[in-house]
């Protein structure tokens, strides 16, 4: 079959590899409908991340079951699946609590020896604790198996970060970050009741779909300017919720300084650049509270799943091209020159 492999920065290649096949009675093999190429894919495209040249990459993907071991009970061949980016066994004490990015047998696709979600199918370990079934009719509704994609990262990582910043109705929100899952913060503070939502980011083309999503108010400043545009929106105060979705030293300054005594920070924006921005003497002595990390979307999809289905949520905008697997070098070149908000594949 084809997959997508990373040989060195900027060296993104789809190359024929081996079929994934069940190698454990727990696996099931999933054939890719629909990947996507995700924010923090770049970070390994652009050398800020370590990977090994010919390892895969990818993480987000749904499909059908094609092939399950004999210790699978919960899907047959024919079942529609979307899977989140982390695979987790679901017995575990982690699992149980809805934490299943700690799973000590879990992992991340793409990792050294596990099949990347970029390719034409996956082999996916404990697939009954991993798995989560959709629908089958759609399948046949290009528009919702776009929108159900996003369930596999960025809509529950935004959501988490909602809810580690403590979103309730009538709430004011602040999102600092104009990616995708900035965007699906957005939709998650709506979600939740939020009354206000301020959006920072300067790309027309992004402030659209966060208005669209249920931002109030849009902020195009950055930095210190930033910083000053959001207070005078709120009184001088700053908000009591923020989303920080972006992960270098400036933007969680920014958060920082865009938060109210008080209140909030859910941070997902992978951690990368020269420091954490945190000066924690000054959150100290405010009373701001930190929350966030790496999203344990699998909790989220059941709570999620059905406000997709019924259209009450619909994160599908955030995906701006469309390219099939051949084209997916192609299109981490306009993520990476931000021509692009968020690659749709379909294999």
């Amino acid at each position: 079959m084809r997959a997508t492999v990373i040989h060195a920065p900027h060296d993104i290649r789809v190359e024929e590899v081996a079929d994934p096949v069940v190698r454990q009675p727990a696996d099931a093999v999933v054939r890719v409908l629909r990947a996507c190429i995700c924010g923090s894919d770049l970070w390994a495209y652009r050398g800020e991340s370590a990977r090994q040249p010919g390892q895969r990459i990818g993480h987000e993907f749904l499909g059908v079951v094609e092939e399950t071991g004999a210790e699978v009970t919960g899907f047959a061949r024919g079942d529609l699946v979307v899977a989140p980016f982390v695979w987790s066994d679901g017995t575990c004490d982690y699992c149980a609590e809805g934490l299943q990015t700690s799973c000590p047998q879990g992992g991340f696709w793409g990792s050294v020896g596990s099949d990347g979600g970029q390719g034409e199918a996956v082999r996916v370990p404990f697939a009954d604790g991993t798995l989560v079934k959709l629908p089958a009719d759609a399948a046949s509704d290009d528009r919702l198996l776009t929108a159900l994609l996003a369930l596999s990262d960025v809509l529950g990582t935004g959501h988490h970060a909602a809810v580690g910043a403590g979103v309730t109705r009538g709430s004011t929100v602040a999102v600092v970050g104009d990616g995708a899952v900035g965007l699906c913060g957005v939709l998650a503070a709506r979600r939740l009741g939020a009354e206000r939502i301020i959006a920072l980011g300067r790309h027309t083309a992004r402030t659209d779909i966060a208005r669209a999503f249920g931002a109030t108010d849009v902020v195009a400043e950055r930095g210190e300017a930033a910083v000053a545009a959001v207070r005078e929106l709120t009184g001088g105060q700053g908000a009591q919720a923020v989303i920080e979705a972006v992960g270098t030293e400036q933007s969680m300054r920014t958060a920082v300084g865009i938060t109210r005594d008080g209140g909030a920070i859910g941070y997902v924006g992978v951690p990368h650049g020269s420091g954490t921005g945190l000066d924690l003497s000054l959150m100290f002595d405010r009373n701001i509270a930190l929350r966030g990390g790496v999203a344990p979307v699998r909790a989220y999809i059941p709570e999620l799943l059905p406000d997709v289905l019924d259209g009450t949520v619909d994160p599908s905008p955030v995906f701006d091209l469309t390219v099939p697997l051949d084209g997916v070098p192609g299109g981490y070149r306009a993520m990476d020159e931000r021509t692009a908000l968020k690659v749709l594949v379909t294999p």
